[in-house]
């Protein structure tokens, strides 16, 4: 066993955090820097030229206490990203008005080739040790962070002998209906023998139906899919070995499955009589709506090679997401059945594979300056079928993306530090020829190799105005692809060539930031504001109730700040703040004039909460939320705003922990942000969840 050990505090965004060496019972731990990671150069945490929050698992506990909507928990907790769908479909949640890229140890789980919504479900938050959050775009991760990365870090093996945790949890509605119960159960095994440490983690859930405020059924989503009336798995591996105290190899699998009961059919409502959507009993045709996906990485860490910092990381990830069945106008084939008479449903199918490779120094010029560079390789190959009858709605596309990048940061002053890079993307899309579905015309569409060279860059800096103040500004640039598989199932005009085709070119995202941190004494503050272009963006429209993809230029503002103020050591107040204005250019004429709707952004938001530990044992929260009233210049959408508390109870117990969790405490009726503001649909009008009761209980051992 190696003597020299670290406690490890770094943040990862892009899996090059160290990991911690096996650690012995009679060691004393010494701490070192805490660092970050977002700009791939371990910047010191608070430090960053770009707004960064890290969500601890002691955050997400608190919010797995009140409710397990991963949508939810990010809502509470990011200002910027938009309330939850309450749904398995996370698509028109955005961040910061754009679309985010979901990370599972640096391995992404995002399918923007055909974006279907569905990333926010890849992994039990059980399995989560933190959640690592880039705000805005970021040049230095490649595709699909143009809104900012979410990046989940699975639970790190802790050292000594064999530990053990066993959580289970109990979610009824507010009259304790037997169809409105849900239970989960979690299992936990670590530890080191040797060089080698080791973790294995199982959970599984079911979810009853989810009741509005009035005792009412809501509205299954039987097409896009919901996380009520399903159940979930979720199975991870770790394994590591340290060669020495600086070397390590660690492989981590996580398999991860929720699929619905099919149980339970959609009953449109009625919006122009403010009718919310409902559900019946009742079995939909098809098979049940469904999230797989496989993720895998071999992680390779040398934290002293020469006095270099070398991580090496290869991953993989598979992807299937499979949708509700329905007779829809979209599916129709007069070849096959009769117009109006053919039930379809559809099936993503994605396979990622890549590599990351980076080597980082922070000593040159006797400290003064840090750089880092890399290089990063992606192929993703993404389809869309249409299961019930075998036909390829989405031909097979192929993206291949390679991109070097070298980072700096250079402590110019005792006060003032300054941050730079460069990022080169080479990409290639690749697809055979097809022809589209009878309902897009039947055409014939020239398949092709488009290539993209893009070259982004990033500048910021942070000045150290006095010992609790400090001002940073950063610019960066993101880049990403439009929804490939929506753009060409759509194309209805005959002799397209994928090569020409303009609504396939890339979306670059300009990101500016300037921001105000605060650390006085028992007060923390931080603000920021910020501005997104694209000369090329990328909004979806609602036409005829299906989205089609619209490549205009889009501008996005807005302010985000959060302040905390520990009272004394049992109480903490927190307030959070976020208001984001979008506009895009409908008519072409390079100057933007149409607000971006629900689809595309997120509301006006205030939150508060206070924490409070009464004793070692009893501890209290409650939080609030308003989401503020908003027009569209969309016809049939308006958001008339609504506000949601909930509370929670934990109390340590001789052998354990228990807690209870209310969520919407005041039982508040509303209709879900997405239905408001984002579909006119009567069959998506769907009412926010009534009051939910949580019990949980937890053990380690």
């Amino acid at each position: 066993m190696f003597r020299k050990t670290r406690l490890c505090l770094s943040i990862s965004l892009a899996c090059l955090a160290l990991p911690c060496a096996p650690v012995l019972a009679e060691e004393v731990l010494e701490l070192e820097t805490l660092t970050v990671n977002a700009t791939r150069g371990k910047s010191e945490a608070g430090k960053t030229p770009q707004k960064i929050t890290v969500i601890t698992r002691e955050q997400i506990e608190q919010q797995l206490a009140i409710t397990s909507d991963h949508g939810q928990v990010l809502s509470n907790l990011i200002p910027s990203y938009s309330p939850s769908r309450q749904k398995l479909s996370n698509a028109g949640e955005t961040f910061r008005g754009r679309a985010v890229l979901v990370m599972i140890d640096g391995v992404p789980q995002s399918t923007p080739l055909r974006a279907g919504g569905r990333d926010g479900y890849t992994i039990d938050l059980a399995m989560v040790e933190r959640i690592e959050v880039i705000h805005g775009a970021s040049a230095e991760h490649g595709l699909g962070a143009t809104g900012g990365i979410i990046n989940y870090v699975t639970r790190r093996p802790q050292g000594g002998a064999l530990k053990q945790h066993v959580g289970v949890s109990l979610e009824a509605s507010d009259d304790f209906d037997g169809e409105g119960m849900g239970y989960k159960l979690d299992y936990r095994v670590e530890g080191n023998e040797g060089n080698w440490d080791y973790l294995a983690a199982i959970s599984g859930q079911t979810r009853g139906m989810y009741y509005d405020a009035n005792g009412e059924l809501i509205g299954v989503d039987d097409t896009q899919g919901d996380i009520m009336d399903s159940t979930s798995s979720d199975l991870l591996v770790k394994l590591g070995y340290w060669f020495d105290a600086d070397q390590n190899l660690e492989l981590m699998v996580n398999r991860f499955q929720l699929e619905g009961e099919h149980e339970y059919a959609n009953v449109p409502g009625d919006r122009d009589a403010g009718i919310p959507t409902t559900s019946r009993k009742g079995q939909p045709p098809g098979r049940a709506p469904q999230n797989e996906v496989l993720a895998s990485s071999l992680s390779y860490t040398h934290s002293d090679l020469a006095g270099n910092l070398l991580t090496a990381q290869l991953y993989s990830q598979r992807f299937r997401a499979r949708y509700g069945g329905n007779i829809l106008p979209t599916f129709q084939d007069p070849a096959i059945a009769p117009v109006g008479t053919l039930f379809d449903q559809s099936q993503n199918e994605s396979d990622k594979y890549g590599g990351k490779l980076s080597l980082s120094r922070d000593d040159l010029f006797d400290g003064y300056l840090k750089l880092t560079g890399g290089l990063d390789f992606l192929q993703d190959t993404t389809s869309q079928m249409l299961i019930a009858t075998d036909r390829e709605w989405v031909p097979e596309t192929v993206f291949q993306n390679l991109a070097p990048f070298l980072q700096a940061e250079l402590r110019a002053t005792e006060r003032l530090t300054l941050h730079g890079g460069v990022r080169h993307e080479f990409a290639e899309l690749e697809v055979d020829s097809f022809r589209t579905i009878a309902s897009s015309g039947g055409v014939s569409v020239e398949g092709g190799k488009p290539d993209f060279e893009e070259t982004l860059y990033n500048a910021g800096l942070v000045f150290q105005a006095n010992d609790w103040a400090q001002v940073f500004a950063n610019y960066s640039e993101g880049f990403g692809m439009p929804d490939v598989g929506r753009v060409l199932r759509g194309i209805s005009q005959p002799n397209q060539s994928v090569d020409s085709f303009l609504d396939l070119q890339p979306i670059v995202t300009d990101n500016r930031e300037i921001g105000l941190r605060l650390n006085w004494q028992d007060v923390d503050f931080e603000i920021s504001y910020f501005e997104s272009d694209s000369d090329l963006g990328s909004r979806l429209q609602s036409v005829g109730g299906v989205y089609q993809v619209r490549r205009e230029r889009t501008e996005i503002d807005g302010v985000e700040a959060t302040a905390g103020w520990q009272v004394n050591d049992a109480h903490r107040l927190q307030a959070s703040y976020a208001k984001l204005n979008g506009e895009s250019d409908t008519d072409g004429d390079g100057k933007v004039d149409t607000d971006l709707d629900g689809a595309n952004i997120s509301p006006d938001r205030y939150g508060l909460s206070w924490q409070a530990n009464w004793t070692d044992k009893l501890n209290s929260r409650v939080q609030a939320n308003h989401y503020a009233s908003r027009s569209f210049d969309t016809p049939g959408l308006d958001f008339d705003g609504y506000s949601l508390v909930d509370a929670s109870l934990g109390y340590r117990l001789p052998v354990g922990e228990v807690s209870l969790g209310v969520e919407n405490l005041l039982n508040r009726d509303y209709m879900t942000y997405y239905a408001q503001a984002a579909s006119t649909r009567d069959d998506q009008f769907f009412a926010g969840r009534g009051r939910t009761f949580t019990l949980g209980y937890q053990v380690s051992f």
